[in-house]
């Protein structure tokens, strides 16, 4: 889907790089799509690789570190944008191609039109901008899994990454995916051997 983005008509060649940058940035730090529409020129420090979250859905601020393949498309697209703003400021990261910020319809809009042709499963509906944010929560813990790390230790990490207020909301991803649950029975199974 990444893809397709970048061969989004534009004139001034930042439509498919905006959509580009702002999905592939949803779906590695966990944001939520509120929260990159909000950000600002001040909130991506690209020089450390870190986002600076502010007042979140519960009013929390938080800092999200960046991979640095993450920054070097952060840092192409900011390239991009200075080039349609043309010295103009404006505050608002994410920005059409007449420099106007990005609004939540028009995204929601691309993200459908890239996904439509995508076969949804049985019972669920079709994909959703918000499953960006649940697959990379899924993707860290089966991760952890795999690498034999702590995961009910290391849940509090993931809670605060995510900008959860209570970590129950983080718990909610434990049984959200079967492969997940699998990843569990598993490492539980292994536990209860060694003890008997």
């Amino acid at each position: 889907m990444l893809q397709d983005v970048l061969k989004l008509p534009a004139k001034d060649g930042l439509a498919g790089r905006n959509y580009y940058c702002l999905f592939g940035l949803l779906s590695v730090s966990g944001l939520r799509i509120g929260e990159a529409l909000d950000l600002t020129v001040d909130d991506v420090d690209l020089d450390d690789g870190i986002l600076t979250i502010r007042s979140s859905k519960f009013g929390k601020s938080r800092l999200v570190p960046l991979h640095a393949t993450t920054v070097t498309v952060l840092a192409d697209y900011r390239g991009r944008r200075e080039q349609v703003l043309a010295g103009g400021l404006l505050p608002h990261w994410f920005i059409n191609g007449h420099g106007n910020p990005l609004n939540y319809d028009a995204v929601n809009g691309v993200f459908h039109r890239l996904t439509a042709g995508l076969s949804s499963q049985p019972g669920r509906s079709r994909p959703r901008l918000h499953d960006l944010r649940h697959r990379f929560a899924l993707s860290t813990l089966l991760q952890w899994y795999r690498d034999g790390q702590d995961v009910e230790r290391r849940l509090p990490v993931l809670s605060a990454f995510l900008g959860h207020v209570e970590i129950r909301d983080t718990y909610w991803y434990l049984s959200a995916c079967p492969e997940l649950l699998g990843a569990a029975k598993k490492r539980l199974e292994h536990h209860w051997e060694q003890i008997l």
